[in-house]
């Protein structure tokens, strides 16, 4: 059956103001999933006057009011997750694991972000003015567009909408091209069901190569005041570059060249699987995902043969088989970056260890080592099943290598000292830093963001204030203030 993904306005769905749709299609069989509302502009603009109207009421509503939509919308999720697990392997290609790892993400943030409707929304401030009294008060933004990527759709869209709305926010939400049903529709009938008034939730979707139109709309329009963008470093560029024309604070969640330092001290098991998930979780199509391995040369030898040994049998096929940890690329043009900057770093010298040839639409599970500093796959983030495995002398050595990425999203520690790994973690250019645990990692309530070209600001429940609401300062005097004239 092929789905219909429309636009969501105002509380109402309705196709795009030309009519025009796309097909997006299944990663895996590469038949047809859905067909979808292909909007432009002027869609975004209907979505943004929708929120704009919607926000006096909104914001005005009662904590428990906000705080039992978002209850509500948790109880739906969990109800709904075998038919959300599906949708989700066959429209981004995760498996089932995944899959459900990202449902009880979104089942948590819900619940913890209700409790945002109650938290304090300021304090009271002491004053040198004899007789004043001084607050510095919180209240929400207005319109908030959210700008949410298709790798970690369900995730993704929720952390860029829950935090907002829960704080009395009205939010534009733009899925990926790649995920307009998990990333946008879903979500949209989720709090519909969840009883979330008309306007306050807008998801507008679009075709391939129609970002750029809805998100230029989106950050130039008036009447939205903040902006969240999770994605590359190249588009977050242009965006905060717009933002910045316009004065206004935008969120920035963005690539990553992960390190994982294994110490010769780590237990050499334990560092073989934590190393393998963090690699090739999700077929490495996760920002967090680790790119690069640093291990201690007294234990380089066994840990390579162990590593290259465990990736190169990891099963790969259709992600809605149980065992399968490989599934398939995003897309065909995914699955072709992947080849080509393998295959340039090869030709310039790197050698292969597991992997590196493409079995379309998949590709496996590939250690490479010796990889040239000028080679793609060294610098950039490559979204596939790639990681680089290089020896070190030392600790020290391995954080300088670390911090001369331009990225600074996460990275992880291996070793048997815990206290060691904190001293290290302080040394590490990073947003996230992991002691005795792999870098794919994320709970709700966390400050998660980077440093560097990884980003600015901090997606978390307890930090959304910090960036999606406005802080007032207001005094107040009960007898007149003498002037001097």
């Amino acid at each position: 059956m092929i789905l219909a993904v429309r636009h969501y306005i105002d509380g109402r769905w309705s196709d795009s103001n030309t009519g025009r749709r796309y097909d997006k299609h299944n990663p895996w069989t590469g038949a047809v999933l859905a067909e979808v509302a292909a909007g432009d502009a002027e869609d975004a603009r209907h979505g943004v006057e929708a929120a704009h109207a919607a926000f006096a009421s909104w914001s005005a509503t009662s904590p428990t009011d906000r705080q039992s939509v978002l209850l509500r919308a948790a109880d739906i999720v969990e109800r709904r997750t075998e038919e959300i697990a599906g949708l989700m392997t066959a429209e981004i290609g995760c498996t089932r694991q995944v899959a459900m790892m990202h449902i009880g993400f979104c089942t948590s943030l819900l619940r913890q972000a209700s409790g945002l409707a109650h938290d304090p929304i300021g304090q009271i401030m002491p004053s040198d003015v004899p007789g004043t009294r001084a607050y510095a008060i919180r209240g929400p933004v207005g319109v908030v567009a959210a700008i949410a990527p298709w790798n970690a759709s369900l995730v993704l869209a929720a952390r860029a909408i829950v935090g907002p709305m829960a704080l009395g926010n009205t939010v534009v939400l733009k899925p990926s091209e790649e995920s307009p049903l998990t990333g946008g529709a879903l979500w949209a009938e989720v709090f519909a069901e969840a009883g979330l008034p008309a306007g306050v939730l807008n998801v507008v979707t679009h075709a391939p190569g129609d970002a750029g139109a809805i998100a230029e709309e989106l950050i130039g329009h008036p009447h939205v005041r903040r902006v969240n963008f999770t994605g590359s470093t190249v588009t977050g560029r242009r965006l905060a570059e717009a933002a910045g024309r316009h004065l206004k604070r935008i969120v920035l969640q963005l690539s990553g060249h992960n390190p994982l330092i294994v110490l010769a001290d780590a237990d050499l098991g334990y560092a073989v699987n934590a190393a393998a998930y963090g690699a090739f979780v999700h077929q490495g199509q996760v920002c967090m995902c680790a790119r690069r391995i640093y291990v201690e040369r007294a234990i380089a030898a066994e840990f390579t043969e162990r590593f290259a040994a465990k990736a190169a049998t990891l099963p790969m096929g259709d992600p809605a088989d149980p065992r399968t940890v490989i599934g398939p690329l995003i897309n065909k043009w995914a699955l072709s970056l992947v080849t080509r900057r393998v295959e340039e770093a090869v030709a310039m010298g790197a050698g292969v260890l597991a992997g590196g040839t493409p079995e379309p639409p998949c590709y496996p599970a590939t250690v490479l080592t010796g990889v040239p500093a000028e080679a793609e796959l060294a610098f950039d983030e490559t979204f596939g099943p790639v990681v680089i495995l290089d020896v070190v002398e030392d600790a020290d050595e391995a954080v300088r290598r670390a911090n001369e990425s331009r990225f600074g999203l996460t990275a992880a520690v291996l070793t048997g000292q815990p206290s060691r790994g904190l001293e290290i973690a302080r040394r590490l250019e990073a947003g996230i830093v992991h002691i005795n645990d792999q870098p794919v990692n994320d709970e709700p309530q966390m400050p998660f963001g980077g440093v560097k070209d990884s980003g600015w600001g901090r997606f978390g429940v307890g930090f959304a204030a910090d960036d999606f609401t406005e802080l007032q300062w207001v005094t107040s005097r009960d007898t007149p203030r003498p002037f001097a004239f």
